[in-house]
């Protein structure tokens, strides 16, 4: 009897997550491919519901409590658990170091979008709360994506009762899944693959086809424009600048053991081959860093910046034996040009750090200046120049003969078209990931 029951109850929810998904698409046509890709799945050991990015669980009571209370928290619920899979939520391992915050971040990023789309079957009576919440973070967060509030949330000292009234308002299902490792990495790997396809899709037809829709989806697009961003390797992107060196040691990659011992046998005390006592290796010779010090560039920033920056460069196998690394402040002057020769000089600039200017923004009197150096030859072989700025400035019409990155950090980004000869790089908390 307890099994028809519970049958009945399955397929009265199916046609319920049905008419959702059918509803949703009637709306927002640009979320097909999306709306279709959760298989549904009763479970009676969930409070609520919860997805992998797979499937879509669910428990059939809680689901017909919900759609007691009216077809738009259905709809809500469901369009939720899409977007955490659509924004990659599920897959970031970067919160796992605190759950919790991790969780309420992409609760509130996914929660923002909901609450900015103009359709009746998404409308709940507006909460001064959430306005509230979602004003003081936007004036801190450009764009309310889940990392940015996770990264501020993890840096302000939000007292426990704050959280709990965050986590209370905005939680709607179970993240528990997201936490538990695949049984299968190259299903997992398949699954984050699926739902970039479909995520960089309909940023294109958003950006095209429908842009009607976008206007009406502002939030979504915005947020679909920063996952979609590609990441680098900063340590990878950093050999750009360096040169290739032979140096005076063993090279133990290019030494064959095989051939080693065989002539040892062969003919007592002499190999056949023996170790290279030099080695090819990336080595960073001569390169120029600028930074933007304007007001709109916030110091906190700046410093995150160098100092993640030094502990890659402060690394023994980083430089040449004799280098010079010209670091540059400027806002709408030159302020101060550091020249860097050895590791130690980097390690006491680091110490003595201060940000000098606090002006307007112009990036063209330091290319200029860069480009009085080289006058000068004041440069071995200049490999290259990175400017850290939030992007507020007038740029140089003319490409300089030497490779250029604008360098962004997400928490303080919006979008900003550099220069076609310029690279442009948007970095995150972990400067590392670009």
């Amino acid at each position: 009897m307890f099994e028809e029951r519970l049958l009945e109850k399955v397929e009265i929810c199916k046609e319920i997550l049905s008419d959702s998904r059918n509803e949703l698409y009637l709306n927002m046509r640009f979320l097909d491919v999306a709306l279709h890709s959760l298989r549904p799945e009763p479970s009676m050991e969930l409070g609520r519901t919860a997805t992998d990015g797979e499937v879509l669980k669910y428990n059939p009571e809680f689901l017909m409590d919900q759609y007691r209370l009216g077809n738009t928290q259905v709809n809500r619920g469901y369009l939720h658990s899409i977007l955490h899979c659509l924004l990659g939520h599920v897959w970031n391992p970067r919160g796992r170091a605190n759950l919790q915050l991790w969780n309420l971040a992409c609760d509130i990023a996914v929660e923002s979008v909901i609450d900015s789309l103009p359709y009746r079957c998404l409308r709940n009576p507006s909460k001064p709360y959430r306005r509230a919440v979602y004003q003081g973070l936007e004036k801190k967060v450009p764009v309310l994506n889940g990392e940015g509030i996770f990264y501020l949330l993890e840096h302000t000292e939000a007292d426990s009762r704050t959280i709990a009234r965050l986590i209370q308002e905005f939680t709607v299902d179970d993240h528990f899944l997201w936490q538990e490792e695949s049984e299968s990495p190259r299903m997992s790997m398949e699954q984050q693959n699926q739902w970039k396809d479909i995520r960089e899709k309909m940023e294109t037809e958003l950006t095209t086809f429908s842009k009607e829709a976008a206007e009406d989806s502002k939030g979504l697009c915005s947020q679909l424009h920063v996952e979609n961003r590609e990441r680098y390797d900063y340590r990878t992107f950093l050999k750009k600048f360096c040169v290739l060196k032979e140096e005076m040691q063993i090279d133990m990659d290019s030494f064959d053991y095989i051939f080693y011992h065989y002539g040892m046998e062969l003919y007592g005390n002499m190999p056949l081959i023996e170790h290279l006592e030099t080695r090819e290796v990336q080595k960073i010779e001569d390169f120029v860093i600028v930074i933007d010090t304007s007001m709109s560039c916030k110091e906190v920033l700046v410093q995150k910046f160098l100092e993640e920056t030094y502990s890659i460069l402060s690394q023994s196998e980083s430089f040449c034996r004799k280098f010079c690394v010209h670091i540059i402040q400027c806002d709408e002057r030159v302020q101060s040009d550091v020249v860097i020769e050895n590791r130690k000089q980097l390690q006491e600039y680091m110490k003595e750090f201060k940000v000098q200017g606090m002006g307007g923004t112009d990036f063209r009197p330091a290319f200029a200046y860069v480009g009085t150096l080289l006058a000068r030859k004041a440069f071995h072989k200049l490999r290259g120049l990175i400017y850290f700025t939030d992007g507020y400035g007038t740029f140089p019409l003319k490409k300089p003969p030497y490779d250029t990155a604008f360098v962004f950090f997400r928490e303080d980004y919006l979008d900003v078209d550099v220069p076609p000869w310029a690279i442009k790089l948007i970095i995150g908390g972990n400067v590392r990931e670009l």
